[in-house]
Order: structure tokens, then C-alpha cells, then sequence
């Protein structure tokens, strides 16, 4: 035993040798006609598996998570961040959790994976936030984080969001007792840092040459998508959109939507679409790197990874 772990630890040492210091891929890049997209992954977020499926029974949601050999309590909520380079423009889309929530310490890292991947921050002209909940703006509160963007970055948010969270209401969502506080901390946070950086739109804002942000609510009211379109070629990132058991279950209601029924519609349309399209869908929290296709499959739809290029 001692001769084996002599042999595999410079093995396993060296694999880290990239500068993070990690041994599994943190990021995966695809090209989308002329537009480069990268999914970068903030780390997990473990969520008791209720919130998963608020309106269903016990028994439907274990056999679920039976069927995918995974425990029953408590679920890794992947978190994954975008960044799309669009000609001269540089785009960030949502920014992770950032730092100072010691029950989400296996997150917070995509500042650290920016740089790592030699993006430097200041590069960034645009961010785009999907909606305001403290796993997409969080990053951006890190202090010293402000200090490293150009003084110029233009943040879009829809108006619908911004107004929402000066006086959010949370009597549709299910969540554990400490996460309301802290989503409204790290709303007016974002909102008081960033203030002169927050460029509003209403329904629909280009951002980039064949980037756009379209709200579609539900998750939240002002809650939006970005669709990337080049040369034929489509990618809509869906943000909290759509959660990893909604393939299966579309119908099922996610403890941390504001209208958990407006949510189920919107789901349900953004996998029509893809499905009707044939168009790469990615999301905040589908396994990393949830790039992949959608399949119409009766009343459920089938996700299709891509298969990985490397």
C-alpha cells in the first residue's frame, strides 16, 4: 500500500500543474458561427433535494433520485457562468456566488477560473445578469472584483428585475429559512456597487453582434435567457430556466421560484423551442458543462449532451 500511494501521488501533483492547481476541467469551449462561447463552472451548491420538486410527493421525488444513484437529502446544484466573445465585445453572463456563504464553500470560483483560463478582468465589457439571486451576482461583490473591471462595463439587467428586488416578495418559494435574507443582502449589495454600470432594457437588448437577452420571467419577473445566434448556428444560455430533474419532469416546481406555475410555462416553451430548433441549450445549474441538444419525448424531453471535443 505504501509503494502504490509513493507511485500515484507525483501523478496526481502533476495533473494540477496548470496554475489552478485543480485536477478536473473547469471550463469547456465551443464555437457558435463566428461567436466563441465558453461554460465556466462556479463549483456546486448542495440544496436539499425538496427543493427540487416542491409540488410533488416524497416517493416521486426519491425514485428520481434512486433512478440516478444519487442520495436522497441533499443534491449538487451545479453552477455554471458564460463568457462569450462576440468580435471586439467581451461578455460575461451572471458572475457565480462569490464569497461569505460558509454553507456554499464548494462554490464561488469563477473569478479564480477567469484568471486562470488568462481572462483578465478588465477585458470584460458587458455582463449580463440572468436575474439577481445571490448565485448570479454574488461574484460580483467580491471585494477587490469592481476594482478590476474597466470603470465602463455595462451591466444588463432587465428593469423588470431591478424593480422586483427594491421590495421582493417570496410567498410562492420554498426555501431553507436562511436563504431569503441572504438573496435580498446580495441584491442590494450588487445594486448599490454597480449602480452607475446597469444599463436597463425592457424585453429584448442586443448586446453584441448576434447576442441578445430576452426576459421571460417566471424564476423571477425580470428573469432572462441570452440567445447567441452566428451563421445559422444557435445557443440559448436559459440561466434558472430549467434545473437538472426538468427533462424528466417539466412540471416540476423549483422551491426557489417567485411563480413557480409562470416558471413551468416558460420551461416548457424554452424546450419546445430548442427541440423544434435544434439549437445547443446551456444553464446555470445542468451538470457541467450542460451544453447539449433537446429531444421531444412524449411528455418529457431527453437532454443530449455534446460530446466533448478536446
Amino acid at each position: 500500500m505504501n509503494q502504490t500511494t509513493r507511485n500515484v501521488q507525483p501523478v496526481i501533483t502533476r495533473l494540477g500543474k496548470d496554475g489552478s492547481g485543480e485536477l478536473v476541467s473547469s471550463r469547456y469551449a465551443v464555437r457558435v458561427g463566428d461567436v466563441d462561447v465558453v461554460l465556466i463552472s462556479d463549483g456546486v451548491l448542495p440544496l436539499p433535494t425538496s427543493t427540487m420538486s416542491t409540488n410533488v410527493s416524497e416517493a416521486d421525488r426519491n425514485e428520481w433520485f434512486d433512478g440516478r444513484f444519487l442520495q436522497r437529502d441533499t443534491f449538487d446544484w451545479a453552477l455554471n457562468i458564460a463568457l462569450v466573445r462576440s468580435g471586439d465585445r467581451l461578455i460575461l453572463i451572471d458572475s457565480g456566488v462569490g464569497d461569505g456563504f460558509e454553507y456554499f464553500s464548494r462554490a464561488g470560483r469563477s473569478v479564480m477560473r477567469l484568471e486562470s483560463a488568462g481572462i483578465d478582468l478588465a477585458a470584460i465589457t458587458d455582463i449580463v445578469i440572468t436575474h439577481m439571486h445571490m448565485d448570479h451576482v454574488g461574484g460580483l461583490n467580491v471585494d477587490g472584483v469592481k476594482a478590476k473591471l474597466r470603470p465602463d462595463v455595462r451591466i444588463h439587467v432587465s428593469a423588470r428585475e431591478v424593480e422586483f428586488w427594491k421590495n421582493p416578495d417570496f410567498s410562492k418559494t420554498v426555501m431553507p429559512e436562511t436563504v431569503p435574507p441572504a438573496l435580498r443582502k446580495a441584491a442590494a449589495t450588487f445594486a448599490e456597487i454597480y449602480s452607475k454600470n446597469i444599463v436597463l432594457f425592457d424585453e429584448t437588448v442586443e448586446v453584441a453582434a448576434g447576442v441578445t437577452a430576452r426576459v421571460t420571467g417566471g424564476h423571477t419577473p425580470g428573469h432572462c435567457v441570452v440567445d447567441i445566434e452566428s451563421k445559422g448556428e444557435k445557443l440559448t444560455f436559459v440561466g434558472d430556466a430549467i434545473f437538472e430533474v426538468n427533462f424528466d419532469n417539466p412540471d416540476w416546481q423549483n422551491g426557489f421560484e417567485h411563480d413557480p406555475e409562470g416558471a413551468v410555462e416558460v420551461r416548457i416553451a424554452l424546450f419546445n423551442e430548442a427541440a423544434e430548433t435544434g439549437a445547443l441549450l446551456a444553464a446555470a445549474h445542468v451538470a457541467f458543462p450542460s451544453i447539449g441538444h433537446v429531444a421531444k419525448d412524449g411528455e418529457r424531453f431527453r437532454f443530449v449532451p455534446v460530446v466533448w471535443d478536446y
